[in-house]
This record gives C-alpha cells, structure tokens and sequence, in this order.
C-alpha cells in the first residue's frame, strides 16, 4: 500500500470526533505557550490551528514556571484559540537527564526493574523525587538491552501537569523536546543518525537522533538573541531593528559587508565551536566501534534558525551537509496543502508539530 493510498484510506475511514485522538502539542518555553492542532483530510494530515501566547519575562525561566498564574492565563488562551481541550505537552530539555545504559531481562518491566535500582547513577536526583521513561534502542555488543531513557524531577511533571488541569487541559502524555522536535523534523522511520542544531532565543540546544531515538542532547547558553544583540551595537539600533537587519543581511558575505559580518561572527564562532566540539566527540565514540553510527548531516531549526547564510557557515565548519529544517516533513504534500503558517515562524513549532505527531505515529505505525 503506497504512503498516499495509506494517508487517503486514515481520512476516510477516520473514527467519529469524538473518539479520534486529538492530535494537538504544547510547548510551554521562555518566549510563551505555542499550541497546534493537527487535523487528517483526504490528502495527508494538514495544521488545523497554531497559536503563540507569550509570556512575561521571568513568568518561565531556565525550565521552571516561576509565575503560575501568568502561565496558566496564557494555556487558557492558547487552548482556546487553537481549540484544544486534551493535548500532549512538553517537558522542558533544560530539566532532562538523558542516559543510555544496557538492561538485564527481558521485556519492559524487568528492564525498568534494572534501571530503578541503578536509577541514581544516571540521574543526579533521589530516585524517589525521579521520574522516568526510557525505549529499547536494539542490543549492545554483548547481545545485552540497550535503551534510551530520560529522566525528570518529579515536582518539574507535577507542576507541568497541575498548570495544565488548572487550565481544563487533559494530558494526555508528557514527552521531553528533544523526542518531540525530532519527529517533527525527520521523516517517519529515518534509519539515518542526524544532527539537530535547535537555535533558540537564548540557548541552543543539540541532539543527535539515531533512527528516530534521540541518543545524546546538551544544550549551549548561547541563542540567537546573542546575534541581535551584535547588530544592536553594531549599528546603534533598538532591538526590533536589529532583529530586522539580522533576518535580512544574516551572516552572508556581501560587499562593503565585512565590519557587520566580523561582528556577527565574532558570537556565532562560539556557537559553532561548541557544536564542532559536542560533534567531535560522538563521533570519535563512533569510530571506535560502538553501538552508535557517525552523525551523516545536521538539521538546524528553532526560532532563529533562519538567519540568512547560518546552514552554509555551518556546513563549511562541520564537514557535513547542515540543511534548514521543515516541520511540515511528515505531513500532506506541498502540491496538495501549503501551510499557513510562514515557513520563518514554523521552525519555533518544531517541539509543539512534535508533539502533535506523536498520537498519529504511535497510531498507525
């Protein structure tokens, strides 16, 4: 059965509403509450709604909701307008603890077993204030378990989930970003070993995801604001003006360009290194014959991933093609749908579309 007949056959034989998953991602983050909603059509599956509500500054800081009732106000309005009544959520990559370790026993319950009483040598809380998941990622060269899994403080989730229940929100599941965006911006069942360079305001996150499983994430305190804030100095500009000249002249070599170009790279080479350095690593670990595959391209997304000239100053310094991320990878062809939603603002949906995605693949995978 092709993907297309596949795709037309889901629409049409779709379940009543009110038995169909509901197909929507929150991602609640610094900058706001970003919400999708995801809809089947006889075409593929298309975006039905999209919404930001931003937030106050201080209102959610380094993972944390600070200002409760800022936050909830903002899900309100986020759920409302995107019309959103049950959602899966994000967990905040700056609060997870992702660790691989191989598992003795077999099945899911021996396994969890295993980790439980290792759990503190993975993630640096009291196993009794931790709350984790984790996937089979295949075997180890001792015929051993492999898996993958990610960890929480257990207040991070009980907040997350009581915000939600505040705002008549019903979650319906809790997943880290990393998981989430990744399935926003590689297509369904990519067996390849690829980079995301997630370039947000004011951190850049990393993951390197092996066929579909995120498998290492740090993240770099150094985001794009860093950028507008060169350009601001630079040209003695307000910040709205700067973000305007950042998006226009990026970081592309043009003539009479080179005093703003020094500028802008004097903070993006410190981005770079930080991923040459995190790239390095892997895949030294890689060539020394491990269970992990050599990262083969990188995907940059995230608010500010669409500085002109960033995928190709990237690329050169990397040693592998970096192309510009598309959250839409997974839905109805660009011939048949063409998103509303400008391609420039969609790569800050990434981990929201993630999330979203998630009921349709675990539902016809």
């Amino acid at each position: 059965m092709s993907l297309v007949f596949s795709e037309r056959l889901r629409a049409l034989l779709a379940p009543p509403e009110y038995m169909a998953l509901p197909l929507s991602g929150i991602d609640i983050s610094t900058s706001g509450v970003k919400a999708v909603r995801l809809s089947e059509t006889t075409h593929g599956l298309v975006l039905a709604s999209y919404v930001e509500m931003r937030l106050p500054a201080g209102a959610f800081t380094d993972g944390e909701i600070v200002d409760h009732a800022s936050v909830i106000e903002a899900l309100l309005g986020a759920a409302d307008s995107a019309g959103i009544s049950a959602a899966n959520v994000a967990l905040p990559e700056s609060k997870s603890y992702l660790f691989e370790t191989a598992a003795a026993g077999r099945g899911y319950a021996e396994w969890r077993t295993t980790i439980e009483q290792h759990l503190d040598e993975f993630v640096p809380l009291p196993p009794e204030e931790t709350i984790f998941d984790f996937v089979d990622v295949g075997q180890n060269e001792r015929s051993e378990t492999l898996v993958t899994g990610v960890g929480f403080a257990r207040r991070i989730v009980e907040d997350t989930i009581s915000i939600c229940d505040q705002a008549g929100i019903e979650v319906r599941s809790l997943e880290s970003e990393t998981f989430a965006s990744s399935r926003a911006l590689l297509p369904l069942y990519d067996e390849g070993t690829v980079l995301i360079i997630d370039v947000g305001k004011t951190t850049t996150k990393l993951s390197i995801v092996s066929k579909g499983i995120p498998r290492f994430a740090t993240t770099i305190n150094i985001g794009g604001h860093a950028l507008t804030l060169a350009v601001q100095k630079y040209f003695g500009v307000t910040e709205a003006e700067a973000r305007k000249v950042k998006a226009e002249r990026g970081i592309v070599s043009t003539p009479g360009n080179e005093e703003y170009l020094a500028a802008m790279l004097s903070t993006v080479s410190a981005i770079r290194d930080e991923i040459a350095r995190h790239l390095d690593y892997w895949q030294k670990r890689a060539v020394q014959g491990s269970t992990h595959e050599p990262v083969t391209r990188a995907v940059v997304a995230g608010g500010n991933a669409s500085v002109r000239g960033l995928p190709e100053y990237l690329e050169s310094a990397l040693g592998i093609p970096v192309a510009a991320g598309d959250v839409f990878t997974n839905f109805a062809a660009r011939e048949l749908w063409i998103p509303s939603l400008d391609y420039t603002q969609s790569l800050a949906y990434a981990t929201a579309i993630g999330l979203a995605l998630r009921d349709h693949a675990m539902s016809y995978a």
